[in-house]
């Protein structure tokens, strides 16, 4: 057991997926922050975390050019609500005075690599074709086919076909109409850089990906005749495709740089398949790391995150026979281990839906390069408070708790 990364990483790895098993514990992002400050300065020189790749252009342009503020920043910069977690917050205001005096091409950048969605909608792309179309200096009606925003972004337009416009002839158009933007794009591309910055360009290309990903989305959406499993494998098997495409696309950005940390929840990091099962649903799909993973080979890592108790989301202490317990005897706060569980061990069932938390089990571990186990979130959260007393150096995470480094 250790806390060093290095233990687990070997030379060849350029995308490290670093998972959580919920989005409810703080610790994870703390213990983050914490391993990304050790993996900079071997070289590491971008992260990217599971939120929306518009919104995060935000963040990427305070912590490298200092735009804006950290308010603003955390406050626009982040979707699904991940900009109000204090860890986002710390991990931001770290990495701008990190870049502060450093020249352009050291700086470290922060990219997102989800969609625009939500659980139970997703926006229209309008506003996307529209800042693309502009910045091409067109005149093109999307306005027109896109129609009213509430159109897709209502949740109707995800939980039912027959009111999704994904199908639609006008959802046609505007496919139509964002492919030709693309190639307008690249056509034109030493012109527009020339005229505005390179970063101007990539905005744009992210957003329009962003609006291609949305209608590609919303097609999904549109399928008629499917069992609610199927279905809702279907759309999250979107979701982490196209999650996967914006990996390998900054990924593309960074390579020159040097490599990528990307944090988000075990589901979509795992190197193998996905599953979810609650009530009368049961889903099976490819998430974005059994994706990039097939495709990157050994250039891709992925390291488990398990949880043994949390006062934040009310898990108490697993019981004595489970995965979870057996790391917890091992008396550290968190730790990073080898992959591999005893196999008298059992999977632990004390976990509600609304704890967010999948349990540790053998086949989240399958293909792993390591595991990150956090035993008490409330006792993570109390080191950092301890680390930011007055005489300390304050960190962006864990600095120096509980065990070797």
């Amino acid at each position: 057991m250790s806390q060093d990364i290095h233990d687990f990483l070997t030379p060849s790895c350029e995308l490290l997926g670093l998972g959580e098993p919920t989005h409810q514990e703080p610790a994870f992002g703390l213990v983050r922050n914490e391993l990304f400050a050790r993996l900079v300065d071997r070289g590491f020189r971008s992260i990217a975390l599971e939120t929306d790749r518009v919104a995060a252009l935000a963040v990427d342009a305070y912590v490298r050019e200092g735009v804006g503020s950290l308010d603003a920043a955390t406050g626009e910069g982040f979707s699904h609500g991940f900009g109000a977690h204090d860890a986002n917050r710390r991990l931001v205001a770290w990495m701008r005075e990190f870049n502060r005096h450093r020249p352009p091409g050291e700086r470290l950048a922060f990219h997102g690599f989800d969609t625009p969605t939500e659980n139970y909608s997703a926006p229209s792309p309008r506003r996307y074709l529209e800042h693309v179309r502009d910045y091409l200096g067109l005149d093109l009606d999307i306005e027109g086919p896109a129609g009213e925003d509430e159109r897709w972004s209502r949740a109707e337009a995800v939980l039912d076909p027959a009111r999704s416009p994904g199908a639609t002839p006008e959802a046609g158009r505007l496919r139509c109409l964002a492919d030709d933007l693309l190639v307008r794009l690249h056509a034109r591309a030493a012109d527009l850089i020339g005229a505005t910055s390179l970063a101007e360009w990539h905005g744009a290309r992210t957003r329009l990906t962003a609006a291609v990903a949305l209608l590609r989305y919303h097609a999904q959406a549109a399928v008629p005749d499917l069992d609610p499993s199927t279905r809702l494998s279907g759309l999250l098997g979107m979701r982490d495709a196209l999650m996967a495409q914006n990996l390998l696309d900054i990924r593309g950005l960074e390579a020159r740089r040097g490599p990528t940390l990307v944090f988000s929840h075990n589901q979509h990091l795992r190197r193998n398949p996905s599953a979810w099962a609650q009530g009368g649903l049961a889903c099976e799909w490819n998430g974005a790391g059994g994706i990039v993973g097939a495709l990157l080979g050994e250039r891709y890592a992925f390291i488990a995150g398990s949880l043994g108790r949390s006062e934040a989301i009310g898990l108490g202490e697993p019981a004595p026979d489970t995965h979870e317990a057996f790391l917890q005897r091992r008396g550290l706060l968190w730790q990073l281990t080898e992959a591999t569980l005893p196999a008298e061990g059992r999977t632990r069932t004390d976990t509600t839906p609304e704890q967010g938390y999948f349990p540790l089990d053998r086949e989240v571990l399958d293909g792993a390069a390591a595991l990150l186990h956090v035993a008490d979130g409330a006792a993570v959260a109390a080191a950092v408070a301890a680390d930011e007393a007055p005489g300390t150096q304050a960190a962006p995470g864990v600095r120096g708790t509980a065990g070797p480094g």
